[in-house]
């Protein structure tokens, strides 16, 4: 097994003892006991996941997860959450990030949205390709997605955009957008006119396979501290497809830990 394929059967097994199976003894099989906790509102360690999952289960949650891709050490997820009202919503659409050592969960990321009406172009949050495919250009994804957030993102050249994005097939599942470079060119101005501009600061995490590639940013919308979690399929070196959930960032001292949202 490819150390891919092991970092993302850990992250599965650890996912499904936790969310699925509600399995406390698998679950802290798969848990670094000092577990680094991102989500602002649970404590760090393993404990506190271990002492939640009956609750879990009681609760009745559930996921559906759509996309998995893993690089090295870390490995995503692109699920939907239903009866979640313990993590803020009866829904949620969710990436999960997480960092595999000696073959357990070390640490977790994650950012969760309330999933919108479908888009414009009749999208959702979760549907479309699945498939992951060209492995062999995976380095050359992954570096097309760190200069589109570079020049684009991050204004470093937005009028480079049609070097980075197909003007022939652009799907967006944004339910704030519709298909196509223009529709996403509307919606942007439409924030910015409204005061809620999107502005990226740094992005810790991209996460590459194949022909999809993630990336977990940091930033602002409007005045408000965000964190911007992308998901990009390419073909051809273009991007093709877009998924994204984005989540406020509480104040420092509304965090049940300190480690930060990244």
């Amino acid at each position: 097994m490819s150390d891919t394929a092991t970092t993302k059967s850990i992250g599965l097994a650890a996912a499904k003892a936790i969310f699925a199976d509600f399995d406390v003894e698998a679950s802290s099989a798969l848990l670094a006991e000092d577990y680094i906790q991102h989500n602002p509102g649970m404590p760090s360690g393993a404990a506190p996941i271990l002492g939640v999952i009956p609750a879990l289960a009681e609760a009745g949650l559930a996921v559906d997860t759509h996309r998995v891709l893993a690089e090295g050490d870390l490995v995503v997820m692109h699920s939907t959450y239903t009866n979640a009202d313990m993590f803020g919503a009866p829904t949620l659409v969710a990436f999960d990030v997480f960092r595999i050592e000696d073959g357990v969960v070390a640490e977790h990321w994650d950012n969760l949205q309330v999933p919108g009406e479908p888009n414009a172009s009749g999208r959702t949050m979760t549907d479309g390709a699945t498939e992951i495919t060209d492995l062999d250009a995976t380095a050359a994804n992954k570096a097309v997605i760190e200069g589109f957030i570079r020049d684009v993102l991050m204004g470093g050249a937005p009028e480079r955009t049609t070097d980075y994005i197909s003007t022939e097939t652009y799907l967006q599942h944004n339910p704030g957008a519709g298909d196509g470079l223009d529709a996403l060119g509307e919606a942007m101005a439409a924030m910015a006119e409204a005061g809620q501009a999107m502005v990226y600061e740094r992005t810790p995490i991209v996460v590459a396979e194949g022909n999809f590639v993630f990336a977990a940013s940091e930033g602002t919308m409007g005045e408000t501290p965000t964190a911007f979690f992308d998901l990009f399929r390419l073909e051809n070196g273009l991007i093709v497809e877009h998924w994204d959930v984005m989540a406020d960032i509480p104040p420092a001292d509304a965090w049940a830990h300190t480690n930060g949202k990244f």
